[in-house]
């Protein structure tokens, strides 16, 4: 999941280096939706493996 954000991040910084704004806005939407994902996941298997 985190190796999907990071991606679709570097996509948002290339195109937004090219000039495609929309193309780096949707992308940079989804990097941050997929990290917040992946926090979420990350504490719930925390806590699970702690308890």
């Amino acid at each position: 999941m985190l190796h999907y954000a990071l991606v679709f991040l570097v996509i948002a910084i290339i195109a937004a280096l090219f000039g495609f704004t929309g193309i780096a806005g949707t992308a940079a939407s989804i990097a941050k939706i997929l990290f917040i994902v992946f926090l979420i996941l990350a504490i719930i298997a925390f806590f699970r493996r702690a308890s």
